[in-house]
């Protein structure tokens, strides 16, 4: 029987409506990825289970649910300390290690630093790893103090208080060595991964995970990507490319730019997308080769007035992800209705390679692509790592075809929120206090995941631990490292 070979490509903060047909951001260029979704299996009502970053992988690479948080793990040397944020707990196979075990060659390529950060093991399974560093506060290069403020001129208002923008500093730094497109981070990584696909060729069965930390932030595309969705050439204002730099001051045509930013960012990423996709061409890969595109989650583009993401706006625009499927023996796009989570990921590619399940909380989404009336789940529940709490903090989203209810996990929640999709498909009505009944059942879903009554008392206590030297830099506006 033919072995298939298998490529993820995960993205992080690339929103679920930029390539889908009628979406908000559909109009925002990715013609590869669009290209790409013509011929693939979509999962359009794709979420993930426990997010931001690092939570997301980890469900993804065990099919484990990452949400509720209940493991306390060395942190030494890991920052930052919040909830969900630390190893695959090692009784947990990974999709790398059971794929080895197949007598894969296994190969990652990754910028995601998260995940390659001290008592942190995300390449466990992999013969191969490659780390390309620089992303956003990755300690790599030494801080340019001398200089500090030529250097944050273009994107702050203040460079003269340049204590105050630690991690822009620090990516900045790690960025200063670049003169090409050829240079910038996420080109590094599929150029990188290209190379590893030409070489693992014939090494048949091969899975190689691409994992790109653009387009999160800081949005920082080649200037021209970011001009043509902002009228051509000719800005002169500053560059936000971390959002949160702006301040209350921000002018129109400041966050118009910054809007600019975040799409010429995801153009970019497909442009180099776009580069792995042609190797799989030239080394008439397509015809023996299951290729998966996922991303963890997405943010907000002033959809309700703010940029980033976050507990706060547990909305489509940051917990949908996407996940599509390109697989050798379906020639034609494939559109699956039932809801999917992050944790199905494993047990589907494992089917998809024709290998034996093994036990995890996910389910086989391929399922639906075979019988597509298989009635699927009624509900997910979305957890999301509340950063305003180290201590176990969280919210959670639990979503139906009808409603979106948000409730805070840690604390009681006197203002939970309730939407009613069919009237409200953009969730800005909040209705709790009209529909108790509802809020309250889907409460009830909730504690089901968590084991408990809310609020909960998660078993994960996040220890202050020590910091890196950008977080000795002082106070002030920092990405969000989601």
């Amino acid at each position: 029987m033919e072995r298939l070979n298998m490529v993820v490509i995960c993205l992080d903060t690339f929103r679920a409506d930029i390539v889908a047909q009628g979406g908000r951001l559909s109009a925002v260029a990715t013609p590869n990825l669009d290209a790409f979704r013509e011929r693939a299996v979509v999962f359009e009502r794709a979420f993930g289970e426990g997010q931001p970053t690092l939570q997301t992988r980890r469900s993804l690479f065990t099919g484990r649910r990452s949400f509720p948080w209940r493991y306390n793990f060395d942190r030494r040397g890991l920052w930052h300390h919040h909830p969900g944020w630390h190893k695959i707990p090692p009784e947990q196979d990974t999709l790398a290690e059971i794929l080895l075990r197949q007598g894969y060659c296994t190969g990652l390529v990754s910028d995601t630093y998260h995940m390659f950060k001290p008592t942190v093991n995300f390449s466990r399974g992999f013969v191969s790893y490659d780390f390309l560093r620089g992303q956003e506060n990755d300690n790599w290069q030494p801080l340019v103090q001398d200089g500090a403020e030529e250097i944050l001129r273009r994107h702050v208002r203040d460079p003269e208080n340049w204590r105050r923008h630690g991690t822009l500093l620090q990516y900045l730094s790690n960025q200063g060595e670049r003169r090409s497109e050829e240079e910038f981070q996420c080109a590094r990584v599929f150029r990188r991964a290209a190379e590893w696909l030409r070489r693992a060729r014939k090494n048949t069965p091969f899975f190689l995970w691409v994992d790109s930390f653009d387009p999160h932030e800081p949005w920082d595309p080649p200037r021209q990507y970011a001009d043509r969705y902002f009228g051509g050439t000719g800005w002169q204002g500053l560059d936000f490319i971390l959002p949160g730099t702006m301040g209350p001051s921000a002018t129109a045509e400041e966050r118009r730019r910054v809007a600019a930013l975040y799409c010429g960012e995801v153009t970019f990423v497909d442009r180099w997308v776009g580069e792995l996709l042609r190797v799989l061409t030239d080394t008439d890969a397509w015809r023996d080769t299951v290729v998966v595109f996922v991303s963890d989650h997405g943010t907000e583009l002033e959809d309700d007035g703010l940029f980033g993401k976050g507990p706060g706006h547990l909305h489509p625009y940051n917990t949908q992800i996407n996940w599509m499927v390109r697989h050798p023996h379906v020639s034609q796009g494939v559109r699956v209705r039932q809801f999917v989570q992050t944790h199905d990921l494993l047990p589907t590619v494992l089917s998809l390679l024709t290998l034996p399940p093994v036990p995890c909380d996910g389910t086989n989404a391929w399922q639906y692509v075979e019988d597509p009336g298989r009635p699927g789940r009624d509900h997910v529940v979305i957890g999301w790592a509340d950063f305003s709490n180290r201590v176990t903090g969280a919210r959670a989203s639990v979503r139906t075809d009808e409603w979106n209810y948000v409730v805070t996990c840690h604390t009681e929640d006197q203002a939970a929120e309730l939407y009613h999709l069919p009237s409200d498909p953009h969730e800005h009505a909040n209705v709790a206090a009209a529909h108790p009944d509802v809020a309250e059942r889907l409460k009830s879903k909730v504690e089901q995941v968590i084991g408990q009554s809310l609020p909960a008392r998660f078993l994960e206590i996040c220890d202050a631990g020590p910091a890196p030297i950008s977080e000795y830099l002082g106070p002030g506006q920092r990405s969000s490292t989601l």
